[in-house]
């Protein structure tokens, strides 16, 4: 029987790349840390950032520190693949803000994310413009922001602290990781629907629609890193990553219609009960003629849902396994809070003391420890764009039509020349200025929230919902994480801990 071509040329792909992986892996360490992959004849740099893939993004920063924050890879001739890579803030100034059009994310990136179609999270220039303007409006929106901070102080209330004091109470060893992603999914589907899917309950029901968000992440990250011929061949067979992808895929989508499907029986309520309208994204959106197109609506939505669950509860790992390594950390955000903890003694919840968005949102030591966290790690630790037109960046490096760019967000908070030679300690005073008031750092510089006309329109909610559950937890519990745990990324679009991070927690 006949091997059809793309089967054929796919085994052959893998005979050619699995042997090349193992070999360059055992024999591709560097032996001269932050020189630049070695360029082989045919494939190019490609051997060396595959046999570095499974830790790419230590592998970019050591390689980055030693050559001036930015380097030139290629892959194999033919396949497309020419990248430059940075973490010069210049250079990320020029992409993100001054030269911002010639910059945008690229039809190879929304094919990457094709679960989220055409929305905003995919496109650039004109096609942009009006879903911008349109996420910009609902997450300005009072009601919301006051709807959502409501949403998250009661989620602390009603499902968090109960079921931490239950772990405290029978020193169950959990994973924290999982904890905050079924937090924040909650918390998501609410903002956006206006429902509690109730995966933070004791009893830990199965998160699949989660799973199949961190799974678009992933296999996103392995599209990023191989051949577009590779995984499309992949696709097209059904197999490997993508045959999990595409199971991921009609999880999400069949989750997203059903949200839909609710909101729509109850439209006539929504439109009807003025108090209901705007407590929940989806009610700005029901009626909206740019939104009626069916795909594009579940497509945007979804890309919402990642965004919205995303950012907080990978950075709230982060925090506490960094502040677990940092007890005067702990101290000095326990002394801000002490003040509103002794004016709350009186109407705490049993033994546990209830922080209010209001009361915690002029904390500024607690903001600099948020910041100092997404300083190291931030949630997306690295960007991808794509070139127009030829240009010079400002470090002098050409880049041509067609170039593929990696600003590596993960990277530039290690590097000595951008914060200076403590840049690998965590230091949450590097934020603060002599009268204790936040230093201002430019968005090129400190690049989580994205920056120019990219930026996140619901930062300020991502901060308040932090400062919330970590005023809270830090407050009321010693959060010791488990010794002998190998605590780094995950290979994923997302910086997620691979082995998540057991914690144990003891009631102060």
């Amino acid at each position: 029987m006949l091997i059809p071509f793309w089967q054929e040329l796919l085994i052959s792909t893998l005979v050619l790349l699995v042997p090349m992986y193992l070999y360059f892996r055992s024999s591709g360490r560097s032996k001269n840390p932050g020189a630049l992959p070695i360029n082989w004849p045919v494939m190019h740099m490609f051997p060396s950032l595959l046999a570095n893939v499974h830790n790419l993004l230590d592998y970019f920063t050591l390689v980055l520190a030693g050559s001036g924050l930015n380097f030139r890879a290629h892959g194999p001739g033919g396949a497309g693949m020419r990248f430059f890579v940075t973490c010069d803030p210049a250079n990320i100034r020029h992409i993100f803000t001054k030269n911002y059009t010639n910059f945008p994310k690229g039809t190879e990136f929304a094919a990457i994310f094709d679960i989220m179609g055409d929305s905003l999270f995919n496109v650039d220039g004109p096609l942009a413009l009006r879903p911008r303007a349109k996420i910009h409006t609902v997450l300005s929106s009072p009601r919301l922001v006051a709807s959502m901070e409501a949403s998250c102080r009661d989620k602390v209330v009603s499902d968090l602290l109960p079921l931490l004091s239950h772990m405290a109470n029978t020193g169950t060893v959990f994973d924290i990781q999982e904890l905050m992603s079924r937090f924040m999914f909650d918390l998501a589907s609410t903002a956006l629907f206006g429902e509690d899917p109730g995966l933070l309950s004791i009893d830990m029901p199965h998160m699949d629609v989660s799973i199949a968000m961190d799974t678009v992440m992933e296999v996103g990250f392995f599209r990023h890193m191989m051949p577009a011929c590779c995984w499309k061949a992949m696709r097209w067979l059904n197999i490997g990553p993508e045959r999990k992808l595409g199971a991921a895929h009609t999880i999400l989508r069949d989750f997203i219609a059903k949200m839909i499907e609710r909101r729509n029986i109850n439209k006539g309520h929504v439109n009807s009960d003025h108090e209901q309208e705007g407590v929940d994204i989806f009610s700005s959106y029901i009626n909206d003629p740019d939104f009626s197109d069916y795909d594009f609506l579940r497509a945007g939505l979804i890309g919402l849902m990642l965004a919205l669950r995303d950012t907080v509860r990978t950075t709230l790992s982060w925090i506490f396994y960094n502040l677990a390594q940092n007890p005067d950390v702990v101290s000095t955000i326990r002394n801000e809070l002490t003040p509103i903890a002794l004016r709350k003694a009186s109407t705490a919840v049993g033994d546990m003391v209830i922080f209010e968005p209001e009361e915690i949102k002029s904390m500024v030591y607690l903001r600099a420890t948020l910041y100092e966290t997404l300083r190291l790690y931030p949630p997306a630790p690295l960007e991808r764009k794509t070139v127009a037109t030829d240009d010079i960046m400002p470090s002098g490096h050409k880049v041509h039509s067609g170039d593929t760019i990696f600003v590596s967000i993960y990277s530039m908070g290690r590097m000595e020349g951008v914060w200076g030679k403590d840049c690998l300690n965590y230091n949450p005073h590097r934020w603060l200025l002599e009268d204790g008031k936040l230093r201002y750092v430019p968005s090129h510089k400190f690049l989580s929230f994205n920056s120019g006309p990219r930026i996140c329109p619901g930062k300020d909610i991502a901060v308040m919902q932090m400062k919330i559950v970590v005023a809270t937890i830090v407050w009321n519990f010693d959060v010791e994480v488990t010794e002998g745990q190998s605590i780094r990324p995950k290979s994923s679009c997302i910086l997620q801990m691979k082995n998540g991070l057991t914690v144990k927690l003891k009631k102060r």
